[in-house]
């Protein structure tokens, strides 16, 4: 299941980001690579927790309260992300998150979510391409957008060709733990506001809500 959630950012929001990125200070991604990912990352990661701060409280803000992430996600922790800059040549070759992350915090990683920092106008290459059971999957979002993904499939970002790709990127541990189960309530859900709007008070919507709730108590790992 492989999920765009739209206009996470407005321009507003997107502005005050590229402003804040521009003057920030960068160390090699490998810093925070695992020893498997260490061998294929070649990116840049914003290194000032003051900048990080700022800027989680603009991203990250707008990601938690959007109702698609909610619905796809249904977060039960989600990780500090980092803010990544990939130059002329750099790429992240083909991999695998770790299932566990966090170092005071342990959490599992469920999810891996990319948000999109500037356009795909200013930067040729640099697509995120995850491999799925229908096949290799490039993704390039509009700015603003994010894409969330099972953090246990294969996934790489192609070379940058030219310009600048900005993004931030982080892991979600998930209420519900398996993939296939979060991908049905998804479904359900989807249809369940669907129903909610449209007629809030027929017994088919009663019945669908009924249903969806009881599913999330029911496969909910807390």
């Amino acid at each position: 299941m492989v999920i765009q959630v739209k206009h996470v950012l407005g321009d507003q929001e997107l502005h005050q980001v590229r402003e804040l990125l521009a003057s920030a200070k960068f160390q090699d991604g490998r810093l925070s690579a695992g020893l498997s990912a260490r061998q294929v990352k070649n990116n840049e990661e914003v290194c000032s927790k003051q900048t990080v701060s700022e800027l989680n409280h603009i991203v990250m803000g707008n990601l938690v309260r959007h109702p698609e992430y909610k619905i796809a996600a249904l977060p039960h922790r989600i990780a500090v992300p980092f803010y990544v800059r990939y130059g002329k040549g750099m790429a992240y070759g083909e991999h695998m998150d770790d299932p566990v992350m966090g170092e005071e915090n342990r959490y599992r990683s469920d999810i891996a979510i990319t948000v999109f920092l500037n356009s795909p106008d200013e930067y040729e290459g640099g697509e995120l391409v995850i491999s799925t059971p229908f096949g290799r999957q490039p993704i390039k979002c509009p700015a603003g957008d994010a894409v969330l993904y099972p953090a246990s499939t294969r996934h790489q970002v192609i070379p940058v060709t030219s310009g600048e790709r900005l993004v931030a990127v982080t892991w979600v541990q998930s209420l519900v733990r398996s993939y296939e189960q979060r991908d049905l309530l998804y479904q359900l859900g989807k249809a369940r506001e669907k129903m909610l709007r449209k007629a809030p008070d027929s017994e088919d919507s009663r019945r669908i809500d009924n249903v969806y709730l009881n599913l999330v108590r029911m496969w909910s790992a807390v």
